[in-house]
């Protein structure tokens, strides 16, 4: 992938880009990759997850070499012409059940993968083998889901083009993400944890874990990371300055109330039924 990469980094940084008659061809080959899954936002290396950021320069550079267009694709779309919507065939196995749901060109979907309707999956988004993306749920530019995660109805995973080098949102293997959850801002969720319905995780939220009597902040340039099978459920805590103590007020908080185990397992096992 050099070459492709290089193309991708030379044309980013030129002025004119749109001028280029080769730009497209490189971006097109680009978009397939991308597609395909053979490159990614971001991927694990010995266990840390480290940002491709001429990946999201490629993506920027669709946008910049994209006119508007009329797409039918079942609804109306008016989009630019470099992401239009992925038409899947049975050959690509995945599940797309029929009302309303759109996934972009330039965002990998797994083999086995199901899509409720409606959903959508935005460009550069990377969605793993045997995941369940629900009804509502959005999968934000670049966000990185794994192997058998269920995003339930209404969950939203936040997604990131600029600054390049910033962190997607991460969400590892075999993680059950509640209904109208809200992961943003970068965000690592670790293997197999669990985020109760309604659970807010941004780059501003302090974790509480009442567990092991930790607090998880996002620290400079690292983000807020959920550990490998916290059991997460919104919380609250007292503001302890006035007029807001006076008022009996408190700010709202993720709480780590304990960790997966058997009783968490068995509670989850509809989700190999659904699939």
């Amino acid at each position: 992938m050099s070459d492709l990469k290089s193309a991708i980094e030379r044309l980013a940084a030129q002025g004119e880009v749109e001028q280029d008659p080769g730009a497209r061809r490189i971006f097109i080959e680009f978009r397939d990759q991308l597609t395909q899954g053979k490159i990614r936002a971001a991927e694990k290396i010995d266990d840390h997850w480290t940002v491709n950021a001429w990946v999201k320069q490629g993506i920027l550079l669709g946008f910049r070499l994209g006119v508007l267009q009329e797409m039918p694709a079942g609804l109306s779309f008016v989009d630019k012409d470099t992401f239009p919507a992925r038409q899947f065939t049975v050959a690509d196995r995945v599940r797309l059940v029929p009302g309303g749901s759109s996934v972009r060109l330039g965002a990998y979907v797994a083999p086995s993968v199901i899509c409720m309707p409606p959903m959508f999956i935005n460009v550069g988004a990377y969605v793993d083998e045997g995941a369940m993306i629900d009804s509502h749920a959005l999968v934000g530019s670049c966000a990185q889901i794994g192997k058998r995660v269920h995003l339930s109805a209404a969950a939203q995973i936040g997604g990131v083009l600029e600054p390049v080098n910033a962190a997607p949102v991460i969400i590892e293997d075999d993680v059950l993400v509640g209904g109208n959850c809200g992961v943003y801002e970068g965000t690592l969720v670790r293997a197999r944890a669990v985020l109760g319905a309604g659970t807010i995780l941004t780059r501003s939220t302090p974790l509480y874990d009442l567990v092991l009597g930790e607090v998880y902040r996002a620290m400079g340039d690292e983000p807020l990371v959920v550990p490998e099978n916290a059991v997460v459920v919104p919380g609250s805590r007292a503001i302890k300055k006035d007029p807001g103590k006076a008022w009996d007020l408190s700010l709202y908080t993720p709480v780590i109330v304990k960790y997966r185990d058997e009783k968490t397992d068995k509670g989850i096992e509809l989700e190999d039924w659904l699939r």
